[in-house]
């Protein structure tokens, strides 16, 4: 005997090519009985997985050999005085196979969100284990002998090529496949707020959620995953992202397999990773896996390598930069009266004040005119941002869509009472609005740009953000930073402001 469909609340399911169908809360949506021809292996979904996979496996292999042949040609031709022969392009294949082994063409495929940045280490390696293999066999190769110049020339342009090569090529492929169709199985919050992380993606859109009953009976759950496998037919779902805890351990266990079994992806979205984040060590204790949860914070050597790292940073763009600054000191005394800095009192490390130093981009009196504005706010959750702004200067409206108003808080890295990646700096009323263990983020020394930035600040609702500075400093490292501080000059240049 079946047991009732599978209710879809509030966001109701949807086939391809169909619009989306107003349903009431807990309505209940019965999926038609597909035919043996509507789940066979090569279905239309299953084809377009498949067309998908093979589309990113292939354009990231064609970006690595094309990368491999610019290098080599940049190489052996130009910067050295050896020459190409036919055996020398023997040696391209083993880029390929390089990559094959570190897992760089079967990633793609586990992920949502498709980046090339968070794969830069393994491009590291596959770069230097390529450069050493071809540099050891550089008399079958090639005619003469590689030099240090012509090796450390191979590694850096194999690595440089092959990252921003796979960045274009997944571009391509992205343009060139239709979006990943998700389907959510979880509680309303948690859809929502996928939803919103989605919102603007061209790489994968939600078709709807499902909301679990409890199976209790013992039998009924093979019914309810024959429920599933009828909806995933029906509305051509290309992934699943299950919530663990909206089900029992054993009935999910069933869900992923029914899904798996008819080619159907699975994710999913564990609710322990929002308080320890994302660095945890996988233990396997004779079969049973542990997850092994670092500590909160940064060690003495920890905090010494960020220092020295910040510390490098600032110096290094104090130097490139100081005309530039010079520049915007001038345009800020000549457009508007008042001091070309802008001094406020903001919340660091372990809850003590400092002043920060930003361009003025105001007038004069903008903090009086704050309170007459309040109604006009337009940010969530505490902060206040407006777009247009009448207190914002000519000057300072261009300096705040480049953020180039955050430069002089390089004096504020130099004297060490902010960093180059941290938490956000809030401001005292700001900060007296984060109550609990949200408040660890403190932990650490606020940033002139951090994961806020990069998801676009301004549109971060406070509670959101306090939680994501928590994660941050829960799994800090020096990658991390590097990789936030990467993100956040297309994201200056975009001109999106703080």
């Amino acid at each position: 005997m079946r047991t009732s469909p599978l209710p879809i609340t509030d966001t109701p399911l949807r086939a391809p090519g169909r619009r989306r169908a107003r349903l009431a809360p807990a309505a209940f949506v019965k999926a038609p009985t597909p035919t043996p021809d509507a789940i066979r292996e090569d279905g239309p979904g299953l084809q377009t997985i498949a067309l998908r996979d093979r589309t990113y496996r292939r354009m990231l292999m064609y970006a690595d050999l094309l990368s491999a042949a610019l290098a080599l040609v940049l190489v052996v031709s130009l910067v050295g005085d050896d020459s190409i022969r036919a055996t020398t392009w023997l040696g391209l294949p083993m880029v390929v196979l390089v990559s094959k082994v570190l897992s760089l063409y079967d990633r793609d495929e586990l992920l949502i969100r498709k980046t090339t940045m968070d794969e830069a280490p393994k491009l590291f390696q596959a770069a230097t284990t390529y450069t050493l293999v071809f540099w050891l066999l550089d008399d079958q190769l090639v005619d003469g002998r590689l030099g240090d110049a012509q090796v450390l020339t191979l590694w850096a342009s194999l690595f440089t090529f092959a990252f921003f090569g796979r960045r274009l090529a997944r571009m391509v492929a992205q343009r060139a496949t239709p979006a990943e169709r998700l389907l959510f199985i979880g509680d309303a919050a948690a859809y929502d707020r996928l939803a919103s992380k989605l919102s603007g993606s061209g790489s994968a859109e939600l078709v709807g959620r499902m909301s679990l009953q409890r199976v209790a009976p013992s039998g009924s759950r093979t019914a309810s995953v024959d429920e599933l496998r009828d909806i995933l037919t029906w509305t051509d779902v290309h992934r699943v992202i299950i919530e663990p805890q909206a089900l029992p351990a054993n009935d999910m266990l069933d869900f992923v397999r029914a899904a798996k079994s008819i080619g159907v992806k699975v994710s999913l979205l564990p609710r322990v990773l929002d308080v320890v984040g994302t660095s945890v060590v996988f233990d396997d204790l004779h079969g049973v896996t542990v997850l092994g949860v670092r500590r909160f914070g940064l060690t003495n050597s920890s905090r010494l390598v960020k220092r020295g790292f910040d510390l490098a940073g600032a110096i290094t763009a104090l130097v490139a930069l100081g005309p530039l600054m010079l520049m915007i000191a001038a345009a800020i005394r000549l457009d508007s009266r008042g001091p070309i800095l802008f001094r406020q009192t903001r919340v660091g490390r372990d809850g003590k004040h400092f002043r920060i130093c930003k361009f003025r981009t105001m007038v004069s009196d903008a903090e009086q005119r704050k309170e007459e504005l309040r109604s006009a706010n337009e940010a969530q959750g505490g902060l206040f941002k407006m777009e247009n702004d009448p207190r914002i200067t000519r000057v300072g409206r261009f300096l705040r869509k480049t953020s180039l108003d955050e430069l002089p808080q390089l004096l504020n890295v130099l004297a060490g009472n902010m960093s180059l990646v941290g938490p956000r700096p809030l401001v005292v009323d700001e900060d007296d609005q984060i109550k609990g263990w949200d408040r660890r983020r403190l932990q650490l020394t606020p940033g002139m740009t951090g994961p806020w930035q990069i998801l676009g600040s301004s549109r971060v609702p406070l509670p959101e953000m306090v939680k994501i500075d928590y994660l941050y400093v829960a799994g800090w490292s020096l990658w991390e930073d590097l990789k936030i501080l990467l993100r956040t000059v297309p994201y200056m240049l975009a001109r999106k402001g703080m």
